[in-house]
């Protein structure tokens, strides 16, 4: 039988499937998987030739290897960081973004201002007071 928080783990784990990832949680991963994701999240979505590309221009010491680029990507589709589509040459990744909050604003904005900073008559009906020294 499952604890409480075994339950609420695995209902983070669905939410996030469900939901992506956001950027923030970049600063969490191992080094690799980060510089992919940095990679990624420029182009958003990347066939695999395109990464293998990428990976070979940067300097030597950052390259990866194609078997450690090849687990890396695995590891991030099972994560959920990127989703996985087609195959052979036509083998793409796309980053899987957090969608973002609906606005909560009204729909009609600018009327809404325009009620709320519109000139209040004064109650005696005559022209408003004038400031000092005027």
């Amino acid at each position: 039988m499952s604890s409480v928080f075994d339950r609420l783990q695995h209902q983070l784990e669905v939410q996030k499937r469900e939901h992506g990832i956001s950027a923030l949680d970049i600063a969490d991963l191992p080094p690799n998987l980060r510089k992919i994701m940095r990679l990624m999240l420029r182009a958003v979505a990347m066939k695999y030739t395109e990464i293998c590309k990428a990976i070979e221009a940067m300097p030597a010491a950052q390259q990866l290897t194609h078997q450690d680029l090849d687990q890396a990507l695995t590891m991030l589709v099972e994560q959920n960081w990127l989703v996985r589509a087609g195959s052979g040459e036509m083998l793409t990744y796309r980053v899987n973004l957090r969608r973002k909050a609906g606005s909560s604003l009204d729909k009609d904005i600018w009327a809404s201002l325009d009620t709320k900073i519109a000139p209040v008559k004064p109650a005696g009906g005559g022209e408003p007071p004038t400031p000092a020294g005027e």
